[in-house]
């Protein structure tokens, strides 16, 4: 008889959580793909080569290394331009499996949104996806350098009084799992991007993850590793 490949859930203990919103609270794959595969193609890139670098990161990052000889001005009046046209296209953006659960799971504990999204865009997206706005954002405009780098999470940790070492980032990406191991933090991996950026651990969405509150203010993360 074969052996079991099952694998046993593994518990994860932290202080506070920082949460990224696209491709782990809010799946906005189809507005995205569809928005950068246009502006792609008007600049006469590959799309499909395009949507390999664009999640995780603010437009105009992304820009920046399809177009590298470009001003980065340009990219960030034309990321000023698509953040405006994403706002508006909320067609099909729907959460995350388990999200709503999760979400109100963590409402009374330490927890903080960490997205690459402006605010506007942010709140359109959690409102189409009916999905609470964390009350402690991070959002575009409160950080000089975008996803990979680590400021938006060590910002994040900030705001809620945290200790870096003691949060734990939930992340979708290439770019916003190395922001977060770049703060110093542990991360779980949400969905089928994240599995191949070596999280600390990877679930295929949050219905995979159960949340208690410890007595001594700990939260404990029980999470279910996909079959």
């Amino acid at each position: 008889m074969p052996a079991s490949t099952t694998t046993a859930p593994a518990v994860l203990t932290a202080k506070a959580l920082l949460l990224d919103m696209d491709g782990t609270l809010v799946n906005s794959d189809a507005v995205v793909e569809r928005c950068w595969r246009e502006w792609a193609v008007s600049h006469g890139l590959d799309p499909e080569e395009a949507l390999k670098v664009v999640h995780g990161r603010q437009g105009y990052a992304t820009m920046a290394i399809l177009l590298p000889d470009r001003p980065m001005e340009l990219n960030h009046a034309e990321n000023a331009v698509m953040l405006a046209r994403e706002t508006a296209d909320t067609d099909g953006v729907v959460p995350i499996g388990g999200a709503p659960e999760f979400m109100r799971a963590i409402a009374g504990l330490p927890h903080a949104l960490v997205t690459s999204a402006d605010a506007a865009l942010a709140s359109a997206r959690m409102e189409a996806a009916r999905l609470p706005l964390p009350e402690v954002r991070v959002t575009a405009e409160c950080v000089e350098a975008s996803k990979p780098h680590p400021e938006g999470f060590l910002k994040g940790a900030a705001a809620l009084g945290v200790d870096p070492a003691d949060c734990i980032v939930f992340e979708d990406s290439a770019a916003g799992i190395a922001a977060g191991k770049a703060a110093g933090m542990r991360v779980i991996g949400i969905g089928p991007r994240a599995a191949k950026h070596s999280p600390a651990a990877h679930v295929p969405d949050l219905a995979s993850v159960e949340v208690a509150a410890a007595p001594d203010g700990s939260i404990h993360l029980t999470l279910t590793p996909a079959a």
